[in-house]
C-alpha cells in the first residue's frame, strides 16, 4: 500500500490536472447529477451539526461549536475528509474529523483579522487555505495548518465581499460581491479575470462543483433553500437545506493527513 508521505508527494507532482483526475475517479459510478455530497451548516442555534444531504439521505457530524460561537466560513476538504470551521473572532479554525466524528485539531491565524471574520475556502491539491477579508478587501492564503503564506488584494470590488469559493479544475477564486449576485473571477494571485451575474441574489456562502461545473448558495429571499447556478450564473433548481453555511465534495478513499 502506498505510504502517507509517498501519495502526499505523488499529489504535489500531479498539480491542478491530478487533482481534476482524482475528483473524477472518486465519483465514479455516479449516474445522478451535482455533487456526491451536499454539505450544509446552521450559523446559529444550539445544535448546529453539519449535515450532509447530498447522496440521498441526511447525515450528520457534530460541529462542536458551542452557543456563544460564531461561524462565519465553512469549507471541506475531500483528500483529508476533514472539514474547517472559520470561527469568530475570525483568526480561529476548527478542523472536523468527518469519520471520526471528533475534533482534529485547532489553531490560530496570526494575521487573520480577528473582528469580523470571513468565509473560508480549501485548495484540495495541497490544502491551503483561503480567508476572506472584507475591509480592505483581500484574501489571506496560510498552509493547513494556518501558517500565513500571502496576501491577495482583492482590486476593484464594490463594497465587502460575501463569500468564496475554489475551483481545482481551473485553479481559479470565485468571490461572491456585495449584493449577493455578482461573483468575480480571479487568479491565484488576485487579479480578477472575469465576472459572473447569478440570476437571482444570494446569502453570504458560497461553494462550486467542478465536476459538474454548479454554484451553490442559500437565497436571500429564502434562506431555507440553496439556490444552483450554472457556471454562466444561469438558475437551474432549488435545493432544500438545513443550513446557511454550504460546500460540497466527493469523499476521500485515501486519506493523506
Amino acid at each position: 500500500m502506498t505510504t502517507r508521505k509517498g501519495y502526499a508527494r505523488a499529489l504535489r507532482r500531479l498539480g491542478a490536472l491530478g487533482a481534476v483526475a482524482w475528483l473524477g475517479l472518486a465519483g465514479a459510478g455516479c449516474a445522478t447529477r451535482g455533487p456526491l455530497h451536499l454539505y450544509t451548516l446552521a450559523t446559529a442555534g444550539p445544535e448546529r451539526k453539519i449535515q450532509d444531504i447530498g447522496n440521498g439521505r441526511v447525515e450528520e457530524v457534530p460541529s462542536f461549536l458551542k452557543a456563544d460561537e460564531l461561524v462565519t466560513g465553512f469549507a471541506y476538504d475531500p483528500f483529508t475528509d476533514h472539514f474547517f470551521l472559520r470561527i469568530h473572532p475570525g483568526n480561529r479554525i476548527r478542523v472536523v474529523d468527518r469519520p471520526a466524528r471528533a475534533i482534529k485539531r485547532e489553531f490560530t491565524i496570526e494575521g487573520a483579522p480577528e473582528i469580523g471574520g470571513g468565509d473560508l475556502a480549501i485548495r484540495p491539491r495541497d490544502g491551503h487555505l483561503f480567508l476572506l477579508r472584507s475591509v480592505p478587501a483581500a484574501i489571506l492564503e496560510t498552509s493547513r495548518l494556518g501558517r500565513v503564506v500571502r496576501t491577495l488584494p482583492l482590486a476593484g470590488l464594490e463594497g465587502a465581499p460575501l463569500a468564496l469559493a475554489f475551483d481545482p479544475a481551473g485553479q481559479h477564486i470565485f468571490v461572491l460581491n456585495a449584493g449577493g449576485q455578482r461573483i468575480t473571477v480571479h487568479d491565484l494571485q488576485g487579479a480578477r479575470t472575469g465576472e459572473i451575474n447569478l440570476s437571482a441574489p444570494v446569502g453570504a456562502s458560497l461553494a462550486f462543483d467542478p465536476e459538474q461545473r454548479e454554484f451553490f448558495a442559500p437565497l436571500a429571499a429564502r434562506p431555507e433553500q440553496l439556490g444552483v447556478f450554472d457556471e454562466r450564473g444561469q438558475w437551474r433548481r432549488a435545493q432544500a437545506a438545513n443550513g446557511s453555511l454550504v460546500d460540497v465534495g466527493v469523499r476521500s478513499f485515501v486519506r493523506v493527513f
